[in-house]
């Protein structure tokens, strides 16, 4: 089955609709100036992708870019698949894309900026994970199921994430949790019931 990469763009990147689900091509100079230039004061982590960095567009518009490093285990295909799946997702408990850039060797994903990071900054802190309290703990637990709940069943694919951890599940304001990461997702037909795979991925 082979999937064709289709972008829509927006009218401006300056100008981040969040009602908008256009994807929007960023220009390179417009996240270097957005990231400080990847300061270390905006990194907001890393992993094996790379490194993810908060932002500002010049309206006000806060953004979070992944940045893919040269040695990423996340090649091309990856980044495709995350750009293709992403575009085509829409859902409270799922992180919004609002775009990409792809200059300068660089292989760059912009999302919506979500300021309580992941779940496991809370969890494995001693300290962090005192703050979730039963009831914020089954919110999550209830938004993180609705999520797959969408995916597998019904979004237009049948989408397996296949990387799903605390890391790729992030937290808002209200702490209502986001999947994320969707670069090793598999996508199904709705009438497809098995699929191989050829090599081992995921956590």
């Amino acid at each position: 089955m082979i999937y064709k990469l289709k972008i829509y763009l927006s009218s401006s990147e300056e100008d981040v609709d969040e009602d908008s689900y256009d994807l929007i091509v960023f220009r390179y100079l417009t996240i270097k100036v957005a990231t400080n230039n990847f300061s270390k004061e905006n990194k907001l982590g890393e992993g094996g992708f790379g490194t993810v960095y908060k932002g500002k567009l010049r309206k006000g518009q806060e953004i979070a870019v992944k940045r893919l490093s040269k040695t990423s285990n996340q090649g091309l295909e990856e980044f495709k698949n995350e750009i293709t799946l992403t575009a085509r997702l829409q859902h409270v408990n799922l992180v919004r894309l609002f775009g990409y850039c792809t200059k300068r060797n660089e292989k760059l994903l912009v999302y919506e900026y979500l300021p309580n990071k992941s779940l496991d900054h809370f969890l494995f802190d001693p300290r962090k994970s005192s703050l979730l309290d039963w009831k914020k703990r089954v919110n999550i637990i209830e938004g993180i199921t609705q999520g797959l709940l969408y995916l597998q069943e019904y979004s237009n694919f049948t989408i397996i994430h296949r990387d799903l951890k605390a890391s790729n599940v992030l937290l808002d304001h209200q702490m209502n949790p986001k999947i994320s990461d969707f670069g090793l997702a598999r996508i199904f037909e709705k009438n497809e019931l098995e699929a191989n795979t050829s090599r081992i991925v995921g956590t």
